[in-house]
């Protein structure tokens, strides 16, 4: 090996380590900040939406209704789906919690989440996502939000986290989808007919809070 090439190496191997201390920091400061924190229900959904738009306000209510009952909203803190989320939890005098994700386009933080993190890492970002939630709530949106969502299907599947409900709101956004995950998924017995039941889909705000607190209490 060159004297060039042990020195690159060497280079990589020391921003990696110190990458390391701010990857602890970004878990400190969320894991004391959330801790403090209970219940919360995760809302995502796509950051392009704006307010008028059907989906933003079936978010917005949504969220203040659950808020009215006692649950804190963590969203990823910026615009649109995440907008709407924030803004209904402080309609509905619940803590709003964003965390903001740095990014070179979309993502800058809305103004209505009263408890604000910033990361750096996606990684870091997800765990506070699922590790803080009673339960997921997918509005329609795009990689992002399949991402959350799948991610959260996945660690219930396994049974590395408790299963909590997974509610997709809006029928004709997400019925495509299913119906895929039946006539595909399934029928190639790549999942188990019971992994089907980790996926609730609703349309009506109502119905959402009212599954909600069957599912995991009522406050």
């Amino acid at each position: 090996m060159t004297s060039e090439k042990q020195y690159l190496i060497d280079v990589m191997t020391v921003k990696d380590t110190w990458r390391l201390f701010k990857v602890l920091a970004e878990l400190v400061d969320g894991f004391e900040t959330l801790s403090e924190f209970y219940p919360c229900i995760s809302i995502f959904g796509s950051a392009r939406v704006h307010p008028g738009d059907e989906t933003y306000e079936k978010t917005f209510i949504i969220a203040r209704e659950l808020a009215k009952h006692g649950y804190h909203i963590i969203t990823g803190g910026g615009p649109g789906i995440m907008e709407a989320g924030n803004k209904g939890a402080r309609a509905g005098d619940a803590k709003s919690i964003g965390l903001n994700i740095h990014l070179p386009l979309e993502q800058k933080p809305n103004i209505y989440s009263n408890i604000k993190l910033e990361f750096r890492y996606f990684f870091v970002r997800k765990l506070m996502f699922v590790k803080y939630a009673q339960a997921y709530i997918g509005m329609p949106g795009g990689f992002g939000t399949l991402d959350e969502i799948f991610e959260a299907l996945t660690l219930i599947q396994t049974k590395r986290i408790k299963p909590f409900p997974v509610i997709l709101v809006g029928s004709d956004y997400w019925n495509g989808l299913l119906e895929w995950i039946k006539s595909t998924l399934l029928t190639r017995k790549l999942i188990s007919p019971e992994d089907l039941e980790l996926i609730t889909i609703l349309d009506n705000p109502e119905d959402v809070v009212k599954t909600i607190r069957e599912r995991i209490g009522v406050l």
